[in-house]
């Protein structure tokens, strides 16, 4: 069948398509117009619009990988007393806490979020699939030089490309494409072209190498590795405010302990007191200094039972071992020891050099900014790529026969230089400055991270050397202030003292007892200081989180 004749049954139908859209045309552009003068806020959108396609639980299915969350060689149990008081002991509270923190909980998704910003790097060279489809239609009048007469022709154009494109290292972008070009006519033959392409571009000043080209995917590495040493460290010190809660704990037990026993010694020496009155034995004046001290140690034990009641909830928070803040606890762990001396400071400085995750942190930070002037350096330099682009084409009135035709003549090459450079090249000095100045910075807060971890190694063993000493010298106080009290009482006994004096002598005994309460609690504390100081808590109580989750 002619050209021509087939195009005579589908004018109709086409031009009606023309006129249809022309007609229409003003009342869409109108619509358009309007909407745009709308502010964002005015379009009315439904809240249930947003819940239907973005369900409000849908991040929820994102979850903390498990070589994240630390894990022990032994897991505890819990047990109830009969008073319905859970027993707590120090490994429950720090298990407890590695699981239950809350704040430990939010800080585990740093890593997940810097592993998806190291793919997100890798991504750029990954290959990428492209493919366009086009269809076109054009009626006009065109002067046929042919018949030296204007003829309305009504001409028809389909093209469709598909390709693969890829970035490398190296510097190359490389792009595979095949395209096919079918233009169909009234008037003329109907044209078919298919095409293969090959199109190569090397970067051969900026850009050029993977060291330049690799910089964005290594500092993600050194991002996601130094998030890690960051959620290392808040396991660490999470650990250790469990261990120093839970040591106040125990020392708000004990110190209650003594305060009720010492207000129950002052109720009898008031009974004593008041029954030698009744006998004539003692003169009423004697009665007012016991009862002074029975008010003051009522006194006191209230501030202890405040005091515990706070250390209760501030451990419930740290640990969150479920059951809300209403729960009751027992300690089961005692802080007695046979303190030692330590002395080995410069090999815990060296391990806290080692091992503090602060300053791992920090030097993987310096690597990243030194990764930065060399991106920065090789932007200093001219833009100048190298193109080739070589095709193979096939002609034909169909589209399939001119992909047969491929093996024909028919090529094309083009190869060239293009070259673009700023004349003050302003922007690049000024990244590449910016990019030297924070390496700069990140060597000298190393420096100081450096000197900062001996100071707190130092400064942790002075405390727990304090604490130790302290130990021996409160135990020695507490027994001499036991004899003063027993001495003071048979001095009573025999009226050569009075109740005054026996109260301060008490007195000064639970000073005494309470003292030695605290520098024992002082020394656990202190050596948990010390060991987050230099690096080791995690290691010493068999906590390991993982290097890298496999997932990555």
């Amino acid at each position: 069948m002619p050209v021509s004749s087939r195009f005579k049954k589908a004018p109709e139908l086409k031009l009606r398509l023309l006129i249809s859209i022309y007609r229409f045309l003003p009342v869409l552009l109108l619509f358009l117009g309007l909407a745009g003068c709308l502010k964002p806020g005015g379009w009315p959108v439904d809240q249930a619009e947003y819940d239907k396609r973005f369900p409000q639980d849908d991040y929820l299915s994102l979850q903390v990988p498990a070589e994240l969350k630390p894990e022990q060689a032994q897991a505890p149990s819990f047990k109830v007393n009969e008073k319905g008081q859970t027993l707590l002991s120090l490994e429950q509270a720090a298990y407890a806490a590695l699981r239950g923190n809350q704040e430990l909980t939010v800080r585990q998704f740093a890593p997940v979020q810097a592993g998806a910003f190291e793919k997100i790097e890798r991504g750029v060279f990954s290959p990428e699939l492209f493919a366009d489809f086009s269809y076109g239609l054009e009626k006009a009048d065109k002067f046929k030089t042919s018949s030296r007469t204007w003829k309305n022709e009504e001409t028809t154009e389909t093209l469709a490309t598909a390709g693969v494109r890829r970035r490398f290292a190296s510097g190359t972008n490389v792009e595979i494409s095949a395209e096919g070009d079918r233009t169909s006519s009234s008037l003329d033959p109907d044209e078919s072209e298919a095409r293969l392409g090959l199109s190569i571009t090397q970067s051969l000043l900026r850009g050029l190498g993977p060291v330049v080209n690799l910089v964005a995917v290594r500092q993600a590495e050194l991002k996601t590795r130094a998030s890690l040493y960051e959620l290392r460290g808040f396991t660490e010190a999470t650990l250790a405010q469990a261990e120093i809660a839970y040591w106040e704990f125990v020392q708000a037990e004990r110190e209650i302990a003594i305060f009720k026993r010492s207000l129950e010694v002052a109720q009898q020496q008031l009974l004593e007191i008041e029954q030698r009155i009744e006998v004539g034995m003692l003169p009423q004046v004697e009665a007012a200094a016991a009862r002074a001290e029975v008010a003051r140690r009522e006194q006191a034990t209230i501030e202890a039972e405040s005091n515990l009641e706070d250390r209760r909830l501030r451990l419930l928070r740290i640990i969150n071992p479920g059951g809300g803040l209403g729960l009751k606890l027992v300690s089961t762990s005692r802080p007695d020891l046979t303190p030692r001396s330590i002395k080995d400071i410069k090999a815990r400085a060296a391990l806290a050099r080692k091992s503090r995750p602060d300053l791992n942190e920090a030097r993987l930070r310096l690597k990243e900014n030194r990764l930065q002037t060399i991106a920065t350096k090789n932007g200093l330099l001219p833009r100048l790529d190298l193109f080739v682009s070589l095709g193979k084409t096939g002609y034909a009135q169909s589209l399939s026969n001119s992909f047969s035709d491929l093996d024909g003549s028919n090529y094309d090459a083009v190869a060239g230089v293009k070259l673009s450079h700023y004349l003050d090249n302003l922007s690049a000095e000024g990244r590449h400055t910016a990019a030297l100045a924070s390496a700069r910075q990140a060597r000298a807060a190393l420096d100081n991270l450096n000197q900062q971890v001996e100071l707190d190694v130092r400064l942790a063993l002075n405390q727990v050397e304090r604490a130790r000493r302290q130990i021996f010298a409160t135990r020695l106080t507490r027994e001499l202030q036991e004899k003063t009290v027993f001495a003071e009482i048979e001095r009573f006994d025999v009226g050569k003292s009075t109740s005054l004096l026996v109260a301060q002598a008490q007195r000064d005994l639970l000073a005494s007892q309470i003292n030695e309460v605290q520098a024992i609690v002082y020394y656990r504390i202190g050596l948990v200081r010390l060991y987050l100081a230099e690096g080791s808590l995690l290691q010493r109580r068999g906590v390991s989180v993982a290097a890298k989750p496999s997932l990555w």
